[in-house]
């Protein structure tokens, strides 16, 4: 039909700041706090769908000097499930950092297997793996909070976000279909033209 495709909007580093700055000033208990952040963090860090994001398993996870390696077991591309590794360094700033928060939460979640995002049942004792769905209605809360119009982010929109700034930041679409698993470059062109 040729239709426009309205897209979601991209979650841009000010945005991805003062998502984390809102949960830290939230009267919620500090591992609350940590899980929500790393979800946030890794997902943008790690240029995420939402779906890749709640199947990581602590067995995936790897880390190492420079940062961490996360291994995607299959995702939507993947047809034959060769599966993919993602490098995700460490930051500057702690705060932001997607490797250190990820660390405290597993620390203080002491989550040795399984689902490293999970949900939290009555008394803070963790439950099972986390919905995609459950990905967004946190993203949308933190907008709001933050006093960001949400009803153009979707979960999609760390993935975008993460495209659209490393566009921005100069890194070409071969680098960035690397740390997405895009197959085709056309999508990646697309956030490449918004960040122009």
């Amino acid at each position: 039909k040729g239709s426009i495709q309205k897209g979601k909007k991209p979650i841009l580093i000010n945005h991805l700041k003062s998502i984390i700055n809102v949960i830290d000033q939230q009267k919620i208990e500090e591992i609350k706090k940590l899980r929500d952040k790393s979800i946030i963090l890794i997902g943008f860090g790690g240029g995420f769908r939402r779906t890749e994001l709640i199947s990581i398993d602590h067995e995936d996870l790897e880390f190492v000097p420079e940062g961490l390696k996360i291994t995607i077991k299959r995702s939507k591309t993947d047809q034959f499930g060769e599966g993919m590794t993602k490098g995700l360094p460490y930051f500057e700033n702690d705060i932001y950092c997607p490797v250190v928060n990820l660390k405290k939460w597993l620390e203080i979640s002491k989550i040795k297997s399984g689902p490293i995002f999970r949900r939290f049942s009555k008394g803070l004792s963790l439950n099972n793996r986390l919905t995609d769905q459950s990905v967004v209605l946190l993203m949308k809360e933190y907008l709001k909070l933050a006093g960001i119009e949400n009803k153009d982010f979707a979960g999609h929109s760390l993935r975008s976000g993460f495209a659209t700034v490393a566009a921005e930041s100069g890194a070409d679409e071969r680098s960035i279909m690397a740390m997405t698993g895009h197959k085709t470059t056309q999508m990646v062109r697309r956030y490449i033209r918004e960040a122009n």
